[in-house]
């Protein structure tokens, strides 16, 4: 096949498409590169509709191979690639959800989309190339795809946005944001960000769809170069005559008095008007002519459009709220007595409960990703049950919208947490949905904000989130932007905008629309009423928890932090490890070493975190001249005894130092193992310790005082009373 390349300039990097020399039997192929990073889609679409859809069947999944990294998988009994990452499942859904509203409404065509990053530069991360990607594969498959969509990643560093930027810019700066759109508008928003304002928002998106624009008419001019043989979609439409009779039995009035404040009210009105249908269709029912199933739908189609129009025309909301108007917010803390944190944070129907736990150093999470090995300290899951929405279901480990509300939920707490020095814990929050009416991933954040709180985390500012939803009548260029939407306006309308922040800016955003796009203007529109959405239900979140709580749970673990000199760290550990073996064992605790020299202790309880932390202290310890010790015998010679004053470190008590009168034999006063006072008169130099007994039992008081006020030893006459050292820190408060 004669390769066909075609190449520009975006932000500095050649951005290139070309379908040769991998070619694959998929529907549409194309591989794009960005600099070094090089990414394969393949998409393909059936040529008949799948029987029984209920939805529109496309599946997305995006590939991350460690080979593209020059990596082999970290695991040394498995090194065959198998379930995607959580990161992988996030890239699939940054791909999906630009896409799928640009097929016909009603497709039951399976379509298959299929992104590889065989090459990765290590600088910029693939997911917007595999979204390009993705749309060029499916422009050259013919698929009834009303694209193409462009995507790209913007960062906000120095006071200056960044086109692309890379992944030390993103974490250096305080905007990492994945836009996607189409020629005419943005279809698709995802953001982390530090505390950022809508301004800076704003003008990032502007100039993101500057580029997008540019990358679509890229790849149209690309796709023109080949005859595409159109795909024609199998659309699933209801019965004209069919509908038109529903209609007629249906009327205005029964329509608008679908209407309450709880889900449970709806529905029952709802299922009502469907039972009067039911018996006037019993004949045909029962002859199979018709099932309920179908009539069902139609009377929901015919009161989402109701639902709608009320909107549009008259600002009414099945529960009569008005349209910038958030739920009812009812908080519950401290339901859980063991656990370190616990809320229940409800608004209107929806609440989740949220719990966080406290873990050492050692619980943090490494996740093996083909960039790098990753450290985290603060991960949040989210769980969706089917009993949230009275389902009956079989329980599947964590679902992709759960691993992407999770990674939502993650992004909007990490600007707030403290620094690790700070709080050396590893935090983990699992907010489980257990009751769901809408809003459910921002019932979650608020409910973790406020779980993080009460356990006694000290986060810099509270941190709330609000979905924000809309209905637009695009012919009449009519629209209304609604605050804390519910489920029905989520599956009906036409936006899920979900923001979360502080009252200082914006943390994380994620938008889904099932239109062709929007405007900078509506945007801007639903920021400012998310703004003041999100301080509403922040006042009302403070009002329970004004502040992280000052002490932690009992129940939770102690942490205490040692900063030694980092040559000292292989005194700690001893040889082969037996020395910290030995404290972690005797003492019950966990001991993590960071190579700047930092030790930080997890303990059940104050009473051993201090018995380890002195122990570490006793050998890291560095005597001083005039100090006095208790120490073991370990060693007679006929010249004098060596003793151990403090762990790894012993000295000479020449025979002459062990009593005030002469002694003619060392045995006369000391044998093995014996314990006695010695001080350590110098350290010469060789770095011996030079020990006297005789000084320590009768040396001047003045001078034992002196030794004290100096600071004396762990384990000597001035031992620790348990008040932390300069450079010791006790987390929690006892």
């Amino acid at each position: 096949m004669e390769p066909k390349i075609a190449k520009m300039d975006l932000a500095g990097r050649e951005f290139k498409i070309t379908n040769s020399p991998i070619s694959t039997y998929a529907t549409g192929y194309a591989t794009l590169s960005l600099g070094d990073t090089v990414v394969m889609a393949n998409t393909s679409m059936s040529e008949k509709g799948k029987e029984g859809a209920e939805y529109f069947p496309m599946f997305v999944d995006y590939e991350e191979p460690m080979y593209a990294a020059g990596k082999i998988k970290g695991s040394r009994f498995v090194k065959r690639e198998g379930r995607p990452s959580e990161n992988a499942v996030i890239v699939s859904r940054l791909i999906d959800r630009p896409i799928r509203p640009l097929f016909p409404k009603g497709t039951t065509n399976e379509v298959q989309i299929i992104c590889t990053t065989l090459s990765a530069d290590l600088e910029v991360d693939p997911a917007t190339t595999a979204m390009n990607a993705a749309s060029v594969a499916l422009l050259l498959s013919g698929a009834p795809f009303e694209g193409p969509i462009g995507a790209v990643r913007m960062g906000y560093k120095d006071e200056k946005l960044i086109v692309n930027p890379t992944y030390t810019e993103c974490e250096e700066g305080i905007l990492n944001l994945v836009v996607a759109g189409t020629i005419d508008a943005i279809t698709m928003v995802e953001a982390a960000a530090k505390e950022v304002t809508e301004d800076v928002l704003l003008e990032a998106l502007d100039l993101a769809h500057k580029h997008i624009k540019e990358i679509c008419q890229f790849q149209l001019d690309y796709a023109a170069q080949f005859e595409i043989k159109k795909m024609e979609a199998e659309v699933v439409t209801p019965d004209e005559a069919l509908v038109e009779k529903v209609t007629g039995m249906v009327s205005t009035a029964d329509l608008d008095g679908i209407v309450g404040p709880t889900k449970t009210e709806v529905k029952s009105k709802l299922h009502a008007i469907e039972e009067k249908i039911f018996e006037a269709f019993a004949e045909q029912i029962e002859a199979e002519e018709v099932s309920k199933g179908t009539l069902a739908e139609i009377i929901n189609k015919l009161f989402e459009k109701q639902m709608r129009k009320n909107i549009l025309e008259k600002e009414i909301r099945i529960d009569g709220r008005k349209l910038d108007e958030v739920r009812k917010i009812s908080i519950f803390p401290d339901i859980l007595p063991r656990v370190h944190g616990s809320v229940i944070f409800q608004r209107g129907e929806t609440a989740s409960l949220s719990v966080t736990t406290l873990g050492g150093p050692g619980d943090a999470q490494i996740v093996d990703t083909m960039e790098a090995d990753v450290t985290k300290r603060y991960f949040h899951h989210y769980n969706f049950p089917p009993y949230a929405v009275g389902d009956i279901k079989m329980l599947r480990g964590a679902s992709r919208r759960d691993i992407g509300h999770g990674d939502l939920g993650e992004r909007a707490i990490v600007p707030v947490l403290p620094d690790e020095k700070e709080f050396g814990y590893t935090i983990w929050v699992n907010s489980q949905i257990i009751k769901c009416n809408g809003s459910s991933s921002m019932a979650g954040t608020c409910g973790s904000c406020l779980s993080l709180m009460a356990a006694g985390v000290p986060i810099k500012r509270p941190v709330s989130g609000i979905a924000m939803g809309l209905v637009s009548d695009q012919e009449k260029g009519v629209f209304k932007v609604l605050s804390d939407i519910q489920g029905m306006e989520d599956f009906a309308g036409d936006m899920d905008f979900k923001v979360t922040g502080t009252e200082q800016g914006i943390t994380a955003l994620q938008m889904d629309i099932k239109i062709k796009g929007l405007s900078l203007d509506l945007l801007k529109k639903a920021l400012d009423q998310a703004r003041q959405g999100r301080a509403h239900i922040l006042a009302e979140m403070l009002k329970v928890i004004p502040e992280p709580r000052k002490e932690l749970s009992s129940y939770a673990p102690l942490i205490m932090t040692i900063e030694i000199d980092p040559e000292k760290i292989g005194m700690v550990i001893g040889k082969g490890g037996e020395t910290i073996q030995e404290i972690t064992k005797e003492c019950e605790v966990e001991m993590d070493i960071a190579d700047e020299g930092i030790i930080t202790i997890t303990a059940p309880d104050q009473a051993k975190g201090m018995k380890a932390k002195e122990w570490v202290e006793r050998i890291t310890y560095e005597p001083k001249a005039g100090e006095i010790f208790e120490g073991k015998v370990v060693k007679i010679m006929e010249f004098g005894a060596f003793v151990e004053f403090l762990p790894g470190k012993d000295g000479l008590v020449h025979i002459s130092k062990l009593s005030k009168d002469r002694v003619n034999k060392v045995e006369d006063v000391v044998k093995m193992g014996d314990t006695i006072k010695v001080k350590l008169m110098e350290v010469d130099s060789q770095g011996r310790y030079n020990l006297s007994h005789k000084d320590a039992i009768g040396g001047s008081p003045e001078k034992e005082d002196g030794a004290k006020k100096e600071g004396g030893a762990p384990g000597g006459q001035n031992p620790d009373k348990g008040e932390p050292l300069e450079g010791t820190k006790a987390v929690r408060k006892v």
